[in-house]
């Protein structure tokens, strides 16, 4: 008989084996395999988020970056379909976002020179009235109604951190804020120039068996973002119009930039319009009375209302394939986690990283291709191409000499 080899286990090993799988039910021995590889996967995301809150000056730039890449990019390749220079299309474009900036501060900047003295002073009175009806209505003084609020301050000034920044805290200095806009641009600039070449570079760190489902998915997942900003804008649009509107019907003071205020704040879905729509109530209130208030208040449940049941689900659910809910649970989960940079990242994030899971999940790729190589291969032939046509014109203009 031949002795059984070092390497194959003994009977009784064997029989421990399989009594230990037998002993343990089918439901728990799923649960453990389940449970550790849950266990990995939450601390590599951990462990990602560590390392974006430790870079945070970087990363927020470089994703309102590609925000302004994905909504400026189809004003380039109009260029480049006709015909005309791409860097013609990248210079349309971003003068076209420094005009849109520009006349969106001016218009704030006037408009609040001129009547936020006003609204300062209306403030104070209207809160001396309030204080005045307190103490007539439920018998406390100004110096316990003051006490309390000072309290109330006291208590967000030592969480403001907490409540305004979370995680990815939003510049807080000057200097933050000049080299986070210096870096925006730049990142704008040089994606729009030479995105393509930057996303077949990265992908070129990859295997080559990976190359066609990361394209296939990275396609997807950019297609995602592109709408959803385009989507947004014409959602912020109808917000700032509508709450806009209603303030000028009113005569609340101020309505453009409240309009503005609104159209800025509505890229935060759900919760931008509803903070910056009170304030067109606060305004209301102070200036015109609480009647005036009310209905105003009313104009901007009923702006969202619509944005909610319309504007959201119809438009935007079929421009990023996200459930409402979705889009709830995901600015809720990134406010808590980032704060004000989570709440704006949230939803592209999610429509994208649903875009890609569902190209992978189609297999919408070719097999055995390889667009990096198909790439590299098509940049040769083009600076072939280039290289000959110049060798060409240099020996017309020889001859033409001669």
């Amino acid at each position: 008989m031949t002795e059984p080899s070092p390497e194959s286990p003994s009977f009784d090993e064997a029989d421990d084996k399989k009594f230990a799988e037998t002993a343990l039910p089918l439901g728990v021995r799923v649960a453990a395999a389940w449970s550790w590889r849950l266990i990995v996967i939450g601390v590599a995301v951990a462990a990602l988020l560590w390392l974006i809150v430790q870079v945070r000056i970087l990363v927020v730039p470089v994703l309102v970056a590609v925000l302004l890449t994905a909504l400026l990019q189809p004003v380039v390749q109009f260029f480049v379909r006709r015909g005309w220079p791409h860097w013609l299309g990248v210079v349309t474009a971003l003068l076209a976002l420094f005009a849109a900036v520009a006349v969106l501060v001016t218009l704030i900047v006037t408009q609040l020179r001129q009547g936020l003295g006003d609204v300062v002073v209306r403030s104070t009175d209207a809160w001396n009235d309030f204080v005045h009806w307190l103490e007539t209505a439920f018998g406390l003084s100004a110096e316990q109604v003051n006490g309390f609020i000072d309290q109330v301050v006291t208590t967000i000034q030592n969480h403001q951190n907490e409540i305004w920044s979370g995680a990815l805290a939003v510049t807080t200095t000057a200097g933050q804020l000049v080299t986070g806009t210096l870096l925006t641009l730049f990142s704008l600039i040089f994606l729009l120039i030479d995105g393509k070449r930057i996303w077949y570079w990265v992908l070129g760190f990859l295997p080559a068996s990976a190359h066609a489902p990361v394209h296939t998915a990275g396609l997807a997942g950019w297609v995602s973002v592109g709408q959803y900003v385009r989507v947004q804008i014409f959602v912020a649009f109808v917000d700032a119009v509508g709450i806009g509107v209603g303030a000028a019907i009113l005569g609340v003071p101020l309505p453009i930039p409240i309009a503005i205020l609104v159209f800025l704040g509505s890229f935060i879905p759900f919760l931008g319009a509803i903070t910056t729509g009170a304030l067109a109530v606060f305004i209301a209130l102070v200036y015109n009375g609480p009647v005036n208030a009310l209905i105003m208040l009313g104009v901007v449940i009923l702006v969202n209302q619509i944005e909610g049941h319309v504007l959201q689900p119809l438009v935007m659910g079929n421009a990023v394939r996200v459930h409402p809910l979705g889009v709830v649970l995901a600015v809720s989960a990134g406010a808590l986690l980032a704060g004000i940079p989570g709440a704006l990242f949230a939803v592209p994030i999610a429509a994208s990283a649903s875009a890609m899971v569902n190209a992978l999940v189609a297999r919408k790729w070719v097999p055995g291709t390889d667009p990096v190589a198909k790439y590299l291969h098509d940049e040769k032939s083009h600076r072939e191409a280039r290289h000959r046509a110049r060798r060409a014109a240099r020996e017309n203009r020889r001859e033409g000499s001669a």
